[in-house]
């Protein structure tokens, strides 16, 4: 039967010469290694890939045979690998070349946070419109906070009171002042301005924890801080939301909203 069906041998063994390229028809990573299975070249994979294994990639083996980092790599720890810089650099804030500081990534300005509290010690002076354009809510923290502490040193822990006040008191503010405004305002402005205007609240905390103010003088005092949050955050909120005509009607769950605030620090608590 075999001349009738004659046999080919179109097998031909594996030339163990001709190395294996899944890649490219050349062993040597390149510019020139083609594939003819991919319309790219090995060149354009490196340039995908980041080069691995070129002398010009983003990780290779150098002639040392250690690796070589580049990019955002290099930058990171070129100088400790290199040994240029010191040990306690890698536990510092200092970042890259032209990275922002944490306190800007944080959002946290003190400069336009001392200007709010100029504007909020100084109610006098006329309110700019654009002052809650950067609003945060760092130094409404501090603010709240050092209120909280001055009357734990006078011996009144009441900080949940404190929080808990604020948080409702801020909510319905919110409330009421997108109800009454032709523009809206986000609660996270509202948080601010009513946060600022605490600073005198804290002055009378601090008078508070000296001499205390649970006497008619006291009592003075804490009236005159709630008119000075009170025209503070109502200025600034008129100013804000344009709302010059309804000034009263904005100032009035202001103050007692703060009201709220002079009589946890006049009275303390009883659980």
């Amino acid at each position: 039967m075999s001349h009738l069906f004659p046999q080919q041998n179109s097998y031909t063994p594996y030339a163990p010469s001709e190395p294996l390229a899944f890649f490219g028809g050349s062993t040597t990573p390149g510019p020139s290694a083609s594939s003819p299975y991919y319309g790219g070249s090995r060149s354009s994979l490196e340039g995908n890939m980041g080069g691995v294994g070129s002398s010009s990639g983003g990780l290779g083996v150098g002639n040392a045979g250690g690796y070589v980092a580049s990019g955002n790599m290099n930058m990171a720890g070129g100088r400790l690998l290199s040994g240029e810089g010191r040990w306690w650099e890698a536990f510092g804030t200092g970042g890259f070349d032209g990275e922002p500081s944490l306190m800007e990534e944080l959002g946290i300005n003190p400069s336009h946070i001392l200007q709010k509290s100029l504007t909020v010690l100084n109610p006098i002076a006329k309110v700019n419109a654009n002052i809650m354009d950067d609003a945060d809510l760092a130094g409404p923290f501090v603010f709240c906070f050092a209120f909280a502490l001055s009357l734990l040193l006078s011996g009144k822990p009441q900080f949940s009171y404190i929080y808990g006040v604020g948080l409702l008191g801020t909510t319905a503010i919110y409330l009421l002042l997108n109800l009454m405004a032709e523009t809206a305002i986000d609660a996270y402005r509202t948080a601010s301005v009513l946060g600022y205007c605490l600073l005198p609240m804290v002055g009378l905390g601090g008078i508070g924890m000296g001499v205390g103010i649970d006497h008619p003088l006291g009592y003075l005092l804490s009236s005159l801080s709630i008119l000075w949050c009170t025209y503070s955050a109502s200025a600034i909120f008129v100013a804000v939301l344009r709302m010059d005509r309804q000034r009263l009607l904005v100032a009035y769950p202001v103050g007692l909203f703060y009201g709220c605030f002079a009589l946890l620090s006049i009275f303390n608590v009883n659980k």
